[in-house]
């Protein structure tokens, strides 16, 4: 879904976001690099309608920041889309590339902070700026029924967004919280290259949880 519809639907950052200098500077450097790039805060992909929405922390330098797609691009990408494929909530083929022609069925991805950091590390600051933008998508969505955080990081930013305190539930892999308005947050560790190489997640792991938010989504 393009970012200029996005933005005429719900509140999103625009291309020369400047709310947080660190990551505007980080992205600059990048376009001087690389022009070809995304190098702009990534959007969301998927409907609005969906019941589920899939959160993790902020774009690859070399992944949806380039690409300009949610985890598209890097190794994250491989686990979770051909998981949800896998598991009927999307279609298509994965190739790493927004032209893939990947569409998802009933599911939405973001991210808890929308630029990339340097190092892969989004500042404290800089998840709190950017949580008005996940607070006012969760609030676009009329049919959320199921949130799926992939890391800590993620699960605080639902947690704020929804207007908890980050202290309310604690992130365990695999364990679903209900919120005070019914939501569903279900926990998962994040689908990155170095939690699947230190073995922390494995494949079936990450599909033991979205077998679970199926569970959750049935009729």
């Amino acid at each position: 879904m393009p970012l200029d519809f996005e933005a005429s639907v719900l509140e999103a950052p625009p291309r020369d976001c400047g709310l947080c200098p660190r990551l505007a500077a980080y992205r600059a450097a990048n376009a001087a690099e690389n022009p070809d790039w995304f190098n702009a805060p990534v959007p969301s992909f998927g409907a609005l309608s969906a019941r589920l929405l899939i959160v993790g922390m902020a774009p690859g330098v070399r992944g949806a920041n380039r690409t300009g797609r949610p985890f598209t691009g890097d190794f994250a990408g491989v686990l979770l889309y051909e998981t949800l494929i896998k598991f009927g909530l999307a279609e298509g083929s994965y190739g790493a590339d927004p032209s893939d022609g990947v569409v998802l069925r009933d599911c939405r991805i973001s991210n808890a902070v929308r630029c990339v950091p340097p190092a892969n590390l989004p500042e404290p600051a800089e998840v709190a700026t950017c949580n008005r933008f996940l607070g006012a998508e969760m609030a676009a969505m009329p049919r959320l029924a199921v949130v799926l955080s992939l890391g800590v990081l993620s699960h605080a930013a639902v947690l704020r967004a929804n207007g908890l305190p980050v202290s309310r539930l604690r992130f365990r892999h695999g364990e679903v919280h209900t919120l005070p308005d019914g939501l569903k947050l279900v926990n998962s560790y994040h689908v990155s290259r170095y939690n699947t190489s230190t073995k922390r997640l494995s494949t079936q792991m990450f599909e033991d949880v979205v077998v679970r938010v199926r569970a959750l989504l049935a009729p």
